[in-house]
């Protein structure tokens, strides 16, 4: 395995960790949306704090799934630091 490839397994493991918050945002950002063009309603922090709220419930709860992917991930680093440390 060489460095792009590394590179590569970086940016795949970081776009699979982030894509999931970054959905549940989206989501919860197009409800919010709806709901103020449905009831003019135009405060900043209605959108906010719904999406700050529910995107950190999303990762407390996704929590163990992206520390395995992390820990599997920082042993492969490892296994390839030593294959290439010989």
């Amino acid at each position: 395995m060489d460095l792009i490839a590394i590179a590569e397994n970086t940016v795949k493991i970081i776009l699979i960790l982030g894509l999931p918050s970054l959905l549940v945002s989206m989501v919860i950002g197009l409800i919010i949306s709806i709901f103020q063009a449905v009831t003019q309603v135009s405060d900043a922090s209605l959108s906010f704090v719904p999406k700050m709220i529910f995107v950190s419930g999303f990762i407390l709860i996704s929590l163990p799934w992206i520390g395995d992917n992390i820990e599997a991930y920082t042993k492969d680093l490892w296994n390839i630091i030593l294959v290439f440390g010989n």
